[in-house]
């Protein structure tokens, strides 16, 4: 079922953009505690406040808010990673922004992170979900330009960077699992930490 198309006005854009949020969010949560699969519509209705049927004019389907999910993990975090890499600080530097930046958008988006794990297996195989794997393919190479330029300059040295960059992702991937705002160490201060275990 088609989504209705938003509102022209500002105001009446601004309020549904708004709805739509809070039913992005709702479900990140519930797709996190319960699993994509075991959530249906009503459960989505029950925790929104929406109609079943006024879901549907913010989304075209349950597929469509999982999408929505991962895009808005992974968009502002590529462009910022982005905007990092183009700087002119050293590679060292470039790490220790690109792990503060990813740190605080996960401590931001924890149930966008652990849906994005948990359906990861829709996610490899689906071919609607093509963007989304360039993306996150992008957010990849970015990651491994900073290790190769810190491993050219001698800021860091790898045995094998390509295992380097499978332990780093590994590390902050299962970083929702335990971190919490207001925890023992801030977003910054454990993106510091994992940081210089990278550079020499």
């Amino acid at each position: 079922m088609p989504s209705a198309s938003p509102p022209t006005r500002p105001a009446l854009r601004a309020r549904y953009e708004e709805r739509r949020q809070g039913l992005i969010d709702a479900a990140a949560k519930l797709f996190a505690e319960r699993g994509y699969e075991q959530t249906s519509i009503g459960d989505l209705s029950e925790a929104t406040g929406l109609a079943a049927g006024g879901i549907y004019h913010y989304t075209s389907s349950k597929e469509d808010l999982l999408i929505a999910i991962c895009d808005e993990l992974l968009d502002p975090l590529l462009e910022q990673a982005r905007a990092i890499a183009a700087t002119d600080a050293p590679p060292e530097r470039h790490l220790r922004e690109l792990l503060r930046a990813w740190l605080l958008h996960i401590e931001s988006h924890i149930p966008h992170m652990l849906v994005f794990g948990q359906e990861r297996h829709t996610i490899e195989r689906e071919p609607r979900w093509r963007a989304v794997r360039r993306k996150r393919k992008r957010f990849e190479e970015i990651l491994d330009g900073v290790l190769a330029r810190g491993e050219a300059d001698g800021s860091m040295a790898f045995e094998d960077r390509g295992l380097a960059l499978l332990a780093l992702l590994g590390m902050v991937n299962y970083a929702p699992q335990w971190l919490r705002p207001g925890g023992r160490r801030s977003a910054e201060e454990i993106a510091d930490v994992w940081c210089n275990l990278f550079v020499r």
